[in-house]
């Protein structure tokens, strides 16, 4: 997957895998067994990594091969789009690869068809090398077991523009890290810029009821929950916003791309990002860039948001001990902080995040957004749920766009949305 904060953001759609995927193209019925000697051929699959990585992933099999002699790793790479579709028509087909790059919306599909191994079982002495929650981060809701290695994660902070909250009367140094003074601070720019300027450019995701400390699904996994008291009370919050220009007018159709424009053209005045686009600051707006601030994700549960990248090993493989250990060779210690050097994502290992790459400053706006990132991510969560498909996405993202529109009040919309979420989480078997 491409790794930036907002391609992680933007999650493949889900799979319906046909029944008939599962057993598919296997020699032993797809049994967790992985030991014996790592020897033969196997293809690794990407997501778009190629032409930016092509180098690193190559060295990198070049080792893995020296070091396991008789292994032979073919590397086929991705591109972005239609990712998914590909990973489903590989799974129905018998054609998955050995290892797989996946999101956790990705691996679940797979899971319950049968052709994601079970590294409890199947590599579970490696368990203690990852940190607790991105191990966590590709289980499946209603089933035992871990269905992927944790690769790399991403999080980042809020930007803000200093200079925006100077002129509508609030210290540029005091941002707001609760959520009832970012909603206070939000109306009183909107009021003091006669509608001009926006706080927040983007309506609220699953991820967002998730750090406000609603309750997503039911403990079991088999209903969505999001319409609870505190859910109806943060969409009831966003209205406020809504009517008050304190949320872009164009936030029912704004894409990352596009609130990050509008953060750019000083239009809004907080947008979320990550070390990245501090680089784009720096050339696209240097005047932006002189006045930004620079903040912790805000959260009533005291844990950020991450995103997850995972490297999952099909269940049929006819060389499973390769395939597990080329997918822990991927994501150890060593190589997952080599390829966190290249780009500005972060390790899943444990003790990796307190190297001094992830701790010690120089006075750069980049090492500072590294290193806060960095310690939040040691109890960060993947607020999304496994389950919660693109086609769930929509609906919610559908449903609060009328309550913010007034075609529905935020109860109504929340539980149409639950409605629809559930309905299709039915679907999925």
């Amino acid at each position: 997957m491409p790794v930036s904060r907002r391609a992680l953001v933007a999650a493949a759609v889900c799979l319906v895998l046909p029944l008939s995927a599962c057993g598919s193209g296997g020699d032993d019925g797809g049994s967790t067994d992985a030991s014996g000697k790592v020897e033969g051929d196997i293809t690794f699959q990407t997501w778009n990594l190629r032409a930016n990585f092509k180098p690193y992933f190559e060295g990198l099999i070049a080792d893995f091969e020296k070091k396991y002699p008789g292994t032979q790793v073919k590397w086929v790479d991705q591109p972005a789009e239609g990712y998914a579709d590909k990973i489903s028509a590989d799974a129905a087909g018998g054609t998955l690869p050995d290892v797989v790059n996946v999101s956790p919306d990705l691996v679940a599909p797979l899971a319950k068809a049968g052709l994601a191994l079970d590294l409890d079982k199947a590599a579970g002495q490696y368990k203690k090398e990852y940190l607790e929650g991105a191990w966590a981060s590709h289980r499946i809701p209603g089933m035992t077991g871990t269905y992927a290695f944790p690769w790399y994660l991403n999080t980042g902070p809020l930007f803000y523009n200093k200079s925006l909250f100077k002129k509508a009367g609030l210290d540029p140094d005091q941002p707001p890290r609760t959520y009832d003074e970012l909603f206070a601070d939000a109306l009183r720019i909107a009021r003091n810029s006669d509608g001009e300027v926006s706080t927040l450019a983007n309506v609220p995701t699953v991820e967002d009821f998730g750090r406000y400390g609603v309750e997503l699904m039911n403990p079991a996994g088999t209903a969505f929950a999001f319409n609870d008291t505190k859910g109806v009370q943060l969409l009831t919050k966003y209205k406020e916003l809504y009517d008050a220009k304190a949320l872009d007018p164009q936030a029912l159709t704004a894409t990352p791309e596009s609130s990050g424009k509008k953060f750019l053209t000083e239009a809004v005045a907080m947008n979320p990002g990550s070390a990245l686009d501090l680089g784009n600051f720096k050339k696209q707006a240097p005047s932006l860039y002189k006045n930004i601030g620079i903040t912790d994700q805000i959260t009533s549960t005291g844990h950020v948001n991450m995103y997850v990248m995972g490297v999952m090993v099909n269940a049929q493989s006819k060389r499973k001990p390769a395939a597990v250990a080329f997918a822990h060779y991927v994501t150890d210690a060593a190589h997952q902080m080599s390829f966190a050097k290249q780009v500005a994502i972060f390790p899943s290992t444990a003790g990796s995040l307190d190297d001094p790459y992830f701790t010690k400053e120089d006075g750069t706006d980049e090492t500072r957004v590294r290193v806060a990132a960095a310690k939040s991510l040691k109890n960060a969560v993947n607020y999304t749920p496994v389950l919660f498909s693109e086609q769930m996405k929509t609906a919610l993202r559908n449903e609060v766009a009328k309550a913010l529109q007034g075609k529905e009040s935020p109860k109504e919309a929340l539980d149409n949305a639950v409605k629809a979420c559930d309905t299709l989480l039915r679907q999925q078997g």
